[in-house]
């Protein structure tokens, strides 16, 4: 068998096996060493084959997707600086649990080290980045069915547990990397059918729940991949205890259908009042806040007692504060501790209810002035969206945006962000992997420079059912509300900070195949909102914000 003829061969074996145990989702670019592999998944009815130019596009398309899904999609490389360009989405996905299967195709070990052209070492390329590492060896007439099939299922169980995450397997290909003649692909083998293990729960519930019963107490939520049933149980075992839920964004504890009468969702307006009652205890689940208001509170109660619940292999607490490290499936741990909870006393929650009360009334107040301001497009956006919507919040401004002047709501909405890392990169390619993951609505909300930034990645939601909303506020506000803004000249402010961008939207939607609309108050952004969603059809819709009406909303 000469060598283009065994590299697909394997090529095909290969893909057939990781489809055959689940794999649904590949995007990769035009290149010439990842040939084999491109041909193979093209090949495979199973298999949606999303073809993005750009490398660091296609990584977050597929970080997009293992969010949206909970399963990991791959995303394929050529050689060289192509594999280079997944680092980013890389990170994301190790920071954030988010599974991911990394293919990279390579050079042949003999040519690496000797000048060959567009050859680099890609072994372990991703460092402690990732999950696992394989350098899988070279098509050979000696690689069996059995090692790949073993192989697919080893990759994408690794993806997925213990800790969701990116996998990396480099392939290197000889030439030629092809057969003069294509024959027809091989049938699915049988796979390795992989059986998840049972939620862990703690090996005492009672003996946990004893430490909260009775004594005032909070709990928080921050980002992560909750379970379904989530949402309903913590807000059981709140009420059962009594107890206020400070709930991040991106905890997706805010909008839907269950009791939101102990969601708290504008601590950041409250958390500062003195005469709010202290918690003797703090139960958290998911990620560590990202809210600095949130964080500091904490960093307050080191005389309480500090419960956490996290997945193994991740210790989400900075402070250091957590006496207690619950191993286990949240959902679990919840329904776990439900029956054997007892309620505080009912003063405490009351002050807490009152303060958010308050803090929610201002914040509606704000949001309805007629100037627009990045609060107000949050707050308006969400309310505008069909229910069971996605929504990809970016970060900077954006998610703080959300944070402080969201709200909450009865319809059920699925909100999304790279928090892991929290970079502005990747973040429209991540809202198409997304919106290709699922039939629902999408929309994402993001500042100039983050859309500027992607703004390639427009190109992949034409033909999708999604908002995209740019908050133009003349580039980089975020750095106006950190410390040393008040120290720096205007100028250099501007100059090395916000850096205002210098684009046109409107040209930009257009050179992508988008509708598009502005609005420079809130009954137009209304209007723009209702018409973009009864579009059904990606839409960009620029809202003009004054630099001075945000500050001083913000204020």
């Amino acid at each position: 068998m000469n060598t283009g003829t065994l590299n697909l061969a394997w090529a095909d074996a290969f893909v057939a096996a990781l489809a055959a145990v689940g794999l649904r989702h590949v995007a990769f670019g035009p290149g010439a060493r990842s040939a084999p592999l491109a041909l193979a998944c093209l090949r495979r009815p199973e298999l949606a084959c999303h073809v993005i130019n750009d490398e660091r596009a296609a990584g977050f398309f597929a970080l997009g997707i293992g969010k949206a899904t909970g399963r990991p999609a791959a995303v394929l490389t050529t050689s060289g600086t192509a594999a280079a360009n997944l680092l980013p989405a890389v990170m994301e996905a190790n920071l954030a649990a988010v599974p991911l299967l990394v293919l990279t195709a390579d050079r042949p070990a003999e040519a690496v080290g000797w000048g060959a052209n567009q050859t680099v070492d890609q072994t372990r390329l991703y460092g402690g980045q990732v999950r696992a590492f394989h350098a899988v060896p070279p098509p050979a007439a000696d690689v069996g069915a059995r090692f790949l099939a073993a192989l697919a299922a080893r990759l994408l169980e690794e993806c997925r547990a213990p800790l969701p995450g990116p996998v990396h397997a480099n392939l290197p290909l000889r030439e030629p990397l092809l057969p003069e003649a294509i024959s027809a692909p091989p049938p699915l083998p049988a796979p390795i059918h992989l059986h998840s293990p049972a939620p862990a729960v703690p090996e005492n519930p009672g003996d946990v729940a004893a430490r909260l019963a009775g004594r005032p107490g909070a709990i928080v939520c921050g980002e992560a991949p909750y379970p379904p049933g989530f949402p309903a149980a913590v807000t059981r075992l709140a009420a059962a205890l009594e107890a206020p839920i400070l709930a991040e964004p991106l905890a997706n504890l805010r909008h839907g259908p269950h009791d939101l009468s102990r969601i708290h969702a504008h601590q950041a307006r409250f958390l500062k009042q003195a005469d709010l009652p202290a918690p003797a205890w703090v139960l958290r689940f998911g990620a560590f806040p990202v809210s600095r208001v949130l964080e500091r509170w904490l960093a307050g109660l080191a005389g309480a007692e500090h419960l956490l619940v996290a997945p193994p292999g991740r210790w989400p607490d900075p402070l250091r504060l957590s006496g207690t490290l619950l191993r286990g499936d949240p959902l679990a741990v919840a329904e776990a501790l439900l029956p054997h909870c007892r309620p505080a006393g009912a003063e405490f929650c009351a002050a807490w209810r009152q303060a958010e009360r308050t803090a929610a009334q201002a914040v509606a107040a704000q949001c309805e002035r007629t100037a627009l301001f990045e609060g107000s497009v949050a707050r308006l956006l969400l309310d505008a969206l069909p229910t069971e919507s996605h929504v990809f919040v970016g970060n900077s401004l954006a998610i703080r945006a959300v944070d402080v002047f969201g709200g909450t709501g009865d319809q059920p909405l699925t909100l999304h962000g790279n928090r892991g890392a929290s970079g502005i990169d990747g973040n429209l390619a991540t809202c198409a992997g997304i919106a290709a993951a699922t039939d629902r609505p999408v929309a994402a909300l993001l500042g100039d420079q983050t859309l500027l930034h992607d703004c390639g990645s427009l190109a992949l939601l034409r033909g999708k059912n999604a908002v995209i909303v740019v908050m133009d506020n003349g580039g980089g506000r975020i750095f106006d509300h950190l410390p040393f803004a008040a120290v720096l000249p205007p100028e250099l402010l501007a100059r090395g900070w916000t850096a205002p961008p210098q684009a046109d939207f409107a040209a930009l939607a257009a050179a992508f195949g988008l509708r598009y609309a502005q609005a420079h108050d809130t009954d137009g952004l209304r209007a723009a909102f209702a018409a973009a969603c009864a579009a059904g059809e990606a839409t960009l819709v620029r809202a003009v914000i004054d630099r001075a009406a945000s500050a001083a909303q913000f204020a």
